[in-house]
């Protein structure tokens, strides 16, 4: 049996298992707390919710975009598109068509695909650093008493942060082994995509924090599970490669967080919730970037320096008919160059080509 055929055969029975257990978890309590969320006091915290995992969305562009080598046009709304067209491939079948997507639009815009690629590969090991490194928020409430061990990731993701070759050469080496060469960024940028990547799994757990707070759960012990909690369950789920986009899986996982804070029945309600805020954000801000996009254009490709070569000033045709030619007082019986500027002036022969006159 093939790779393919088995991923073919085990995706939807995972998928299915997952979205049964979490049916089974919800079921009792769940009722409720749909009900919850649909109070008037919940609509602010349903609309702070969207609003911090739009920010989060937000900051992953730019910590994305420091990632690109050079000066290049890719940049404000077009990398936003650029970024949420990979996002949006994610919903579809196959795990190529996120660099794929990237690929084309840098070279649309002069930036060569090897840098594309080397941003798009760095950026997913640093996503999936930081989140880790983030979801070591939840431990405290998590492993009460039990959590101090986890001080050795903890130390060794501040020493990756100030060291970013502790990341990036082993992310080059499994890259030249694939026979992907990935070319690293100078360490300045690198520190400045980790420091984003936090910021944006910070804002992003926020989303699942005031879920919880709508379902009654205790403010500071659940921001800690929430945003934990969600980093935890996002890299799961993105490891989990034969699932898309990570459904079902992610679920239970933060269902799994949540349980520490809240019932096993609210902990799924919000899991599920989490799940549509998500998706709503993610496909709002990409059809308002995709829309704004189309109402202005694209920036223009990176020029260019090529070598100019002068033009010699090429002879005229000897006259046909009667008549000599006009006698210039060198005696070499070549007409004068029309003066620049004359519009009624003959044009003259270039070895380019016909020389034309621009505004």
């Amino acid at each position: 049996m093939t790779i393919d055929r088995l991923r073919r055969i085990l995706t939807p029975v995972i998928v299915v298992a997952a979205l049964v257990g979490v049916y089974l978890v919800v079921r009792g309590e769940g009722p409720e707390a749909a009900r919850s969320f649909a109070r008037a006091e919940a609509v602010p915290l349903l609309a702070a919710s969207l609003a911090a995992n739009v920010a989060g969305l937000v900051l992953a562009v730019h910590a994305w975009r420091v990632l690109l080598p050079g000066d290049h046009p890719i940049r404000g709304l077009y990398a936003a598109k650029v970024y949420f067209l990979g996002q949006l491939s994610k919903y579809v079948p196959g795990r190529v068509w996120g660099v794929l997507t990237h690929v084309a639009h840098g070279r649309a815009v002069g930036v060569p695909g090897s840098q594309m690629t080397s941003a798009y590969v760095l950026s997913l090991a640093l996503t999936l650093l930081t989140g880790a490194a983030v979801s070591l928020a939840a431990a405290p409430v998590a492993l009460p008493g039990h959590w101090m061990w986890l001080c050795l990731p903890a130390l060794f993701f501040l020493a990756s942060t100030l060291r970013p070759a502790l990341v990036t050469r082993p992310v080059a080496a499994a890259a030249r082994l694939a026979r992907r060469p990935v070319a690293t960024p100078p360490d300045g940028a690198v520190r400045r995509a980790v420091l984003l990547a936090v910021a944006s799994w910070t804002a992003s757990g926020l989303h699942l924090w005031f879920l919880v707070l709508a379902l009654g759960a205790e403010p500071w012990g659940g921001l800690g599970a929430a945003v934990g909690g969600f980093a935890l369950a996002t890299v799961v789920s993105s490891l989990a490669l034969i699932v898309p986009d990570g459904w079902g899986v992610r679920e239970l996982t933060i269902t799994a967080a949540l349980a520490t804070v809240l019932p096993a029945g609210p902990a799924a309600a919000a899991a599920i919730a989490s799940r549509l805020v998500c998706v709503v954000a993610e496909l709002g801000s990409a059809g308002l970037v995709l829309g704004w996009s189309r109402l202005r254009p694209a920036p223009a490709p990176a020029p260019t320096a090529t070598p100019v070569t002068p033009a010699t000033p090429a002879t005229e045709p000897p006259p046909t008919g009667t008549g000599t030619p006009p006698d210039t007082g060198t005696g070499t019986g070549t007409a004068p160059a029309p003066p620049h500027g004359d519009p009624h002036a003959p044009h003259r022969l270039t070895p380019l080509g016909e020389a034309r006159v621009h505004p």
